[in-house]
């Protein structure tokens, strides 16, 4: 059974989403809160596998809430999709760099939603390549990119070989291991090591922040193809 807790200020939202999730024989709700404090507080007790966050809530908003929740120890198989209206909502960059594995605009189809709590709570981060390159590449090249953990993105990347600097190249630009796999010749397990790899060297919790990373490290650069 897959669990998730759902945050956001809307009842009807809340309801819709909840109705859709228990539906599903593999899927079931175990918490749901109004605003960020009374969402970190019970995704602590219940510990989900997915949380599915709102940006905009009164109290705490989604962003520090989702930081609050990434940073804990305790929730490391906590995986938070962030929820928005506006497909290029500087919030939802933010709390890509906070840790959350994805996001998904509040209009998508029911079986697009089911698709992502299954996703995400496999391990996987919901990066929809088109959306989520576009939001980053937007508020990169409007200099709203600030440095990650610090400033040390770019300095982060001097640890990593010429391969691995290849696969950190690719996985910003959205690839999947298997494409990975595809693009440098090598076996999709080869492919999988490296990109666990890169999870190690760079602190990286999920594919989320490592696209964050290569982002802000200059690896992948907007609007230039590979």
């Amino acid at each position: 059974m897959i669990t998730v807790a759902i945050a956001d200020d809307q009842t009807l939202v809340r309801a819709g989403f909840r109705a859709l999730l228990d539906s599903e024989p593999d899927i079931g709700v175990v918490a749901e809160a109004a605003d960020g404090d009374t969402a970190v507080a019970l995704v602590r007790e219940h510990r989900p596998d997915v949380v599915l966050m709102d940006i905009r809530m009164p109290e705490l908003d989604g962003l520090q809430a989702t930081a609050r929740i990434t940073a804990d120890p305790e929730l490391s198989h906590t995986r938070v999709v962030v929820l928005t209206t506006f497909e290029l909502d500087e919030y939802v960059f933010g709390a890509l760099r906070a840790g959350a594995s994805g996001f998904l605009l509040k209009d998508l189809e029911p079986a697009d939603l089911l698709s992502a709590v299954r996703v995400v709570a496999a391990g996987e981060a919901l990066l929809a390549p088109r959306l989520t390159r576009r939001l980053i590449e937007a508020f990169v090249a409007g200099g709203g990119a600030g440095s990650l953990a610090g400033g040390e993105a770019a300095e982060q990347i001097t640890t990593l070989t010429p391969r691995e600097r290849e696969v950190l190249a690719l996985v910003g630009r959205g690839a999947s291991n298997a494409e990975i796999a595809q693009a440098l010749v090598v076996s999709p397990l080869t492919a999988k090591t490296h990109v666990a790899r890169l999870f190690a060297k760079l602190g990286a919790r999920d594919r989320a922040q490592l696209v964050v990373i290569a982002y802000e490290s200059g690896t992948v650069v907007p609007g230039i193809s590979p």
